[in-house]
């Protein structure tokens, strides 16, 4: 690589030996990177905000990468200096608080990377006897994967509910949905990754080689390095999908049948559901799904018990023979409002990319790019009747949040890997997402406090919830939110990104 004729780059850095001095660090860039460095007001901009719409940090630069050496050298600039510099490697930015921000420093656009990979962005490989697996960027899409191993028969087995986001991005979360309580979450089910740490080292790691960064970047959040290359299991996909909504009227009901449904004993194991998640329906929340003429229907159960609970479930299939399947695990469930199950027949990539219907809809009534104060949480099984009561009803029901969109179903910890970064309650065999997908174009900070009110509410009632994509205002919050694991992820950090440089707006080591 190039070094000579270096070119002057000023980055701005806070002298730490004084909370209000800065300086200008001159910091010499080889005329390779110049080109791909941006300081324009319109990159500046695109790279200070998120999904979120709320943490608006300004990074000095940002690099869009015509390869990954260019990452690398951008790296070993910032580890080599006497100041580093911070560096975020951004997707689709769908975090929701600043995550993919780098105040004051570099946000790498990985999407860049696309024209770099000149179409070997996703390679799939392997047969049937050994497997099949798909060696991806970490820039690239999951709606992307999905299409390219459709074209081969074939599919990820794990998801998320939204597929436009990135491979290193959800990787560097865990990556869950309703297929999750079944196959795990989507870091459980990588074979091998490429990073590129914090010291500007490139690693293949796996869980045989290397295993203490493969075990920390999956779920790390970007604290360790920035994933360029992961190999994704695949199975043989199916063609089509039975899409079920079963109404609820009272929690314990509905939390018993989707116990039911993922227990992996008993009658109901046969007929377990490939996808299973849960939803409250409020007085505001939208009918879509369902037929017209049962709107008012709905509506009446709506109005008669304030919040009905559903579930919905999903079944992949190829032949005729799937209703038979359906009738068995409807069977199988004991307290839903008879009359109240209703039934789409799709295909496999229609409800895979469900939620991107819904995008196209907001996106028309400017519903899209606003404020979204989420909150996601697991709790623990033994807990979730007191979450109910204490949230669901005292909260949202009470103060008349109804318009919110909220998921709820349960996931296994079995199916989870302790040696990941990823963070689920301790013991328990079963405990539950929980997640409040709020926006707001005017009045966010309403739901960002009756959400720091459901988190209190656990906290004075001992309920031991842990936050999924969440954030938290101290290093000793985030120190509680890792529990055992702290010491391990704290090792981490220091062995692979000692000068702190990647993902400074998880603000764990950079608070």
């Amino acid at each position: 690589m190039a070094t000579s004729s270096p070119i002057t780059i000023y980055f701005i850095a806070l002298f730490v030996a004084s909370s209000i001095t800065s300086t200008m660090l001159a910091i010499s860039v080889p005329p390779e990177l110049t080109d791909n460095l941006h300081t324009d007001s319109g990159a500046i901009k695109l790279a200070s905000i998120d999904y979120g719409r709320i943490i608006k940090e300004k990074p000095f630069a940002v690099l869009y990468p015509s390869s990954l050496d260019d990452i690398r050298t951008l790296i070993n600039l910032s580890y080599s200096s006497s100041f580093p510099y911070t560096i975020a490697a951004k997707g689709q930015a769908h975090s929701t608080w600043g995550q993919a921000q780098a105040n004051k420093g570099v946000v790498v656009q990985m999407s860049s990377l696309n024209s770099f990979r000149n179409g070997t962005g996703i390679l799939i490989s392997g047969d049937r006897s050994s497997g099949f697996y798909a060696d991806v960027g970490g820039e690239q899409l999951w709606i992307d994967v999905l299409n390219a191993t459709l074209a081969r028969g074939l599919s990820p087995v794990s998801w998320t509910d939204y597929l436009y986001l990135t491979i290193g991005g959800t990787l560097s979360n865990a990556g869950i949905s309703g297929q999750t309580y079944r196959k795990g979450p989507q870091i459980t089910n990588v074979l091998e990754l490429d990073v590129l740490t914090g010291k500007g080292e490139f690693v293949t790691c796996t869980s045989q080689k290397d295993t203490e960064l493969f075990y920390a970047v999956l779920g790390g959040l970007g604290q360790f390095g920035i994933i360029t290359r992961a190999r994704i299991v695949l199975e043989p996909a199916k063609e089509r999908v039975k899409w079920l909504r079963i109404l609820y009227s009272d929690f314990s009901s509905f939390s018993t049948d989707q116990e039911t449904l993922i227990s992996t004993t008993g009658p109901s194991h046969k007929v377990m559901p490939d996808y299973l998640e849960g939803q409250l329906l409020m007085s505001q929340s939208p009918l879509d799904f369902y037929p017209q003429s049962q709107h008012q229907k709905i509506t009446s159960l709506i109005n008669q018990y304030g919040i009905v609970y559903l579930i919905e479930v999903a079944t992949y299939y190829d032949n005729k023979n799937e209703d038979k399947r359906v009738k068995q695990m409807l069977k199988s469930l004991k307290g839903f409002v008879h009359g109240f199950v209703f039934e789409k027949d799709v295909t496999y990539l229609e409800f895979l990319n469900r939620v991107h219907d819904e995008e196209i809809v907001l996106r028309k009534k400017g519903l899209w790019d606003i404020p979204h104060p989420w909150l996601n949480i697991f709790i623990p099984r033994s807990r979730i009747t007191d979450f109910d009561n204490g949230a669901f009803r005292n909260i949202l029901l009470k103060r008349n949040f109804t318009s919110s969109t909220v998921l709820v179903y349960p996931l296994l910890r079995s199916k989870w890997d302790e040696r990941m970064s990823a963070v689920i309650p301790d013991e328990e065999d079963v405990f539950y997402v929980v997640g409040f997908l709020d926006a707001s174009a005017d009045d966010w900070e309403t739901f960002d406090n009756r959400n720091k009110d459901i988190l209190q509410f656990c906290v004075n009632g001992g309920i031991k919830f842990k936050q999924y994509l969440g954030h938290h205002a101290t290093k000793e919050e985030w120190i509680n939110h890792f529990g055992s694991k702290w010491n391990t992820f704290q090792q981490s950090k220091a062995r692979f990104d000692p000068k702190m440089i990647l993902s400074p707006g998880q603000r764990i080591f950079n608070n």
